[in-house]
């Protein structure tokens, strides 16, 4: 195993114990706005905490870029972890038992190695740049299907960016109608996931940030798909618009929701 991805899943199963003791207990976890409906929680930071100190028991001086903590820098900048502690926090104060862990290492800006960690299903989906994608130990192929004909595809609704609201209708009802259906099942890192396993067919977002599709999207890359942006390019990690799925399936997706897009997307 890469040295990261050790350290990777080591850092998210110590967080998933945190995650998984205080998963439906009747309790003040002192929740509050971040901004309008999104949340944070005393978990999503004891979760973080957790993360960022088992990394730095091996590598102090490694930087993060954290949800909840911001960015910490380090003395080696070109070392960096990018952590999503809680994705689903919205299903976990709820008792939803939909929820994941994404921790994403980065060497000068790429990313290398990826974990996406499923606590309650004991799910944990990894990747290595160039080595493949794997669900607990077992290789991970995006499923091979042809169009949209059919397809299940995955989504989320963009609730931060509400003027993005009429855009993401229409591509909505132009997906549709030519899919299967659409699941929106409140957690990116685990949307993606699922595209690697062949559970999803695509994936399509607007206005992510990093900590939600750095893991994800190595996991779908090394399992063979691609991840792009909305004009079919590489630069999803900075707009946070993303679509992702087999090759054949993220080009027929693009093509249908390229029409309408507002111009900043295509």
């Amino acid at each position: 195993m890469h040295p990261m991805l050790n350290i990777a899943v080591r850092a998210a199963r110590a967080a998933g114990k945190i995650l998984t003791k205080n998963f439906g207990v009747e309790a003040d976890f002192n929740v509050q706005a971040k901004t309008q409906n999104d949340f944070v929680s005393e978990i999503d930071k004891a979760a973080e905490q957790a993360i960022i100190r088992t990394i730095q028991k091996t590598f102090p001086d490694h930087s993060f870029l954290a949800e909840e903590s911001g960015t910490i820098d380090g003395a080696t900048p070109e070392h960096q972890w990018i952590i999503d502690p809680l994705d689903g926090t919205t299903n976990y104060l709820r008792g939803i038992p939909h929820f994941a862990i994404s921790i994403a290492y980065l060497h000068k800006g790429s990313v290398q190695a990826a974990v996406v960690y499923d606590p309650l299903r004991e799910e944990l989906f990894s990747a290595t740049k160039g080595v493949g994608a794997q669900l607990n130990g077992k290789r991970l192929r995006v499923k091979a299907q042809r169009d949209l004909n059919g397809a299940l595809l995955a989504t989320g609704f963009p609730f931060k960016r509400k003027d993005l609201q009429t855009n993401y209708q229409a591509v909505f009802g132009a997906l549709f109608e030519h899919t299967s259906d659409m699941r929106r099942a409140g957690s990116a890192a685990l949307d993606l996931a699922y595209v690697a396993a062949g559970r999803f067919d695509g994936f399509w977002e607007f206005s992510l940030e990093p900590w939600d599709i750095a893991a994800g999207g190595l996991i779908v890359r090394e399992a063979g798909g691609l991840v792009t942006d909305f004009a079919g390019g590489h630069e999803f990690m900075q707009s946070g618009h993303v679509v992702a799925g087999n090759p054949k399936v993220v080009q027929h997706l693009l093509t249908k929701a390229r029409p309408h897009l507002p111009k900043s997307m295509k």
